[in-house]
């Protein structure tokens, strides 16, 4: 009986302990719902110049003309909004505030029965100087154009926001650029590759550049010259070699035809070749406007030696030659091509303006673009942005076709949230080094994506790249719509990091990579996909910090409009709904 009694005594309290349980349920976590995601009609916006100065009038065009009469404008510095006014014209005009250096997106809407409806969406950068947020372009194509023709170019670049030119491949001989006569440019000559190049169509795309707010930049090497350079004047003790007893000269051997002469490469340390080529650039400059030199190399070519049998590390040579260069001309810019990082330390301690690299193997990964940008910005203590010169589809472009679009953005996506900008857009969209190839082009959704891109790196400029330390966020999915990871990046989850603002400024970006088919930013073959939407994921992120406010932002949705999230907060731990995730979201924490 003793046996049987304690049975159902363990029974009893069993029965009391599950009684207990049932009655104190766990308590989920609360996530506020979000106001709804605006409508988005996607009219075209777009600006009368690529960039203004403090203060400066900007004047407004949008598509339609059948706007509703109670539609709005509002004029935003990440989520705060400056001004904000009623439309009654498709054409209207801002003054821009007189802060220095400052990225606003603009938003055309209407509120009706409390729901919002975004019509169209654009970015102004309020910058003196262009290269503190440098988005870089180029031009490739110098024959005789109309002038139609080519105001058509400047006019479509316009919408992109580019605020600097590359004009590739411009030149004549590239130890002589510009071809002048008893004090008289010539009005037409040949590049290297047997093309045509017209003064007055150069000439031209300046004016037109200028006109937008956009910055000149001419491209040469710089230590290249042609066959018989001699006679030019170019001396055969600037010449360097492969070998200490001066017997092979280094020479880029180029087929004839089409090209009309192989490259010989000196020593750009040389201060005779130094002065030579300081009286060339000051000559193009006396008859052509260009606001600047975008100087070339050709990467690490193994070792060499100078015409005394020194051995030079050409690496170590470019900080004089840049340095010479800006001395002599210092009110223009001056930008370097870091092949392959080749050179790039010396690059950025000298006098250039901003970093420029031109992306190889093995920088295959996307995880090597953000660490190319993060690199540039230890090399220049955070002081000069990077463009990164990195050719999309490669192989594809071998042939006639198409771009891949998810391939382009999600590369964009990186670059950007690292705080870079992409060289990618002129007279078409670069596919080879050889920047007059085009072989692929844009498809309609790239060209307008694109637009909803460069207005986020514009409006958002200041949170992607003015200042502030990259960190590890912590945050997990509540509901297992998504599995994230932090950066570097991972096929089959969502990258996530963030950056540190000024102790005030949390951000945190996402780049979904759930469904990407490589992790190759390149995407030779043209097969990444477009990902999947996530939509109403609930987050959890912890934070020591007492947080005031969260918005959103992101260029694949409502045209990159900012938008504020609900959200509850306990102890350390905050929770909300993120409401679409693409390809990228930029989340804010203010504190």
């Amino acid at each position: 009986m003793l046996k049987i009694k304690s049975i159902s005594l363990l029974v009893f309290m069993l029965s009391i302990m599950m009684s207990c349980k049932s009655t104190n349920p766990v308590i989920q976590p609360e996530f506020p719902v979000n106001p709804p995601t605006p409508s988005y009609l996607k009219l075209s916006l777009n600006t009368d110049k690529a960039a203004y100065k403090p203060g400066e009038e900007v004047t407004f065009t949008i598509s339609s003309t059948e706007l509703p009469t109670n539609a709005k404008v509002r004029y935003k510095y990440g989520n705060e909004v400056v001004s904000e006014i009623s439309l009654t014209s498709s054409t209207w005009k801002w003054q821009v505030p007189s802060v220095d250096f400052r990225g606003y997106i603009v938003e055309v809407f209407e509120t009706k029965n409390d729901t919002e409806t975004i019509y169209a969406t654009t970015a102004v950068d309020v910058s003196s100087e262009w290269t503190k947020f440098p988005r870089y372009g180029f031009l490739s194509k110098f024959d005789l154009m109309s002038d139609a023709a080519q105001g058509e170019i400047i006019e479509n670049l316009n919408k992109y926001h580019i605020n600097g030119l590359q004009f590739y491949d411009w030149h004549n001989k590239h130890h002589k650029p510009l071809p002048v006569t008893n004090g008289v440019p010539a009005s037409t000559w040949k590049d290297i590759g047997n093309r045509s190049s017209y003064f007055s169509t150069i000439q031209k795309y300046i004016d037109l550049a200028h006109n937008r707010n956009m910055k000149t930049m001419f491209y040469d090497l710089v230590y290249g010259a042609w066959d018989n350079a001699e006679a030019d004047g170019v001396k055969n003790e600037w010449y360097i070699y492969k070998d200490s007893t001066q017997t092979n000269k280094e020479i880029i051997f180029l087929q004839s035809p089409p090209f009309l002469s192989n490259i010989y490469l000196l020593d750009p340390s040389n201060i005779e070749w130094q002065n030579y080529m300081k009286e060339e650039v000051k000559n193009v400059y006396k008859y052509l406007n260009f606001d600047g030199y975008h100087m070339d190399q050709l990467g690490d070519l193994g070792a060499h030696y100078t015409s005394k049998g020194k051995f030079l590390n050409l690496a170590l040579t470019y900080q004089s030659y840049i340095d010479a260069i800006k001395n002599a001309a210092p009110e223009k810019f001056n930008v370097m091509n870091a092949v392959a990082q080749y050179g790039q330390q010396g690059i950025a301690s000298s006098q250039s303006d901003f970093l420029y690299s031109e992306v190889w193997n093995p920088s295959e990964s996307y995880n090597d673009l953000s660490n190319i940008i993060k690199q540039n910005n230890i090399l220049s203590n955070n002081t000069k942005n990077t463009i990164l010169a990195a050719y999309m589809n490669y192989d594809m472009a071998d042939n006639k076709g198409y771009f891949n679009t998810p391939s382009v953005l999600m590369t964009n996506a990186v670059i950007f949230a690292f705080g870079g900008a992409h060289l990618e857009l002129g007279e078409h969209m670069l596919c080879k080094e050889y920047f007059p190839n085009d072989n692929l082009m844009m498809k309609e959704d790239l060209k307008k994506s694109l637009e909803d891109y460069y207005d986020f790196l514009v409006a958002y400029q200041n949170l992607l790249r003015d200042g502030g330390t990259f960190n590890n966020i912590m945050l997990e999915s509540s509901d297992n719509k998504m599995t994230m990871s932090s950066w570097p990046a991972s096929q089959g989850s969502v990258a996530v990091f963030g950056k540190n603002i000024n102790n005030n400024t949390q951000v945190v970006h996402l780049i979904n990579f759930t469904n990407s088919t490589t992790q190759k930013w390149r995407d030779n073959s043209g097969s990444q996909v477009q990902p999947a939407v996530i939509k109403d994921a609930k987050v959890i992120l912890t934070t020591s910090k007492k947080v005031k406010k969260i918005w959103i932002a992101s260029p694949d949705f409502v045209g990159g409009a900012s938008r504020v999230l609900n959200f509850k907060q306990s102890s350390d731990k905050l929770y909300f709904i993120l409401p679409e995730l693409m390809y990228w979201d930029m989340i804010v924490l203010e504190f």
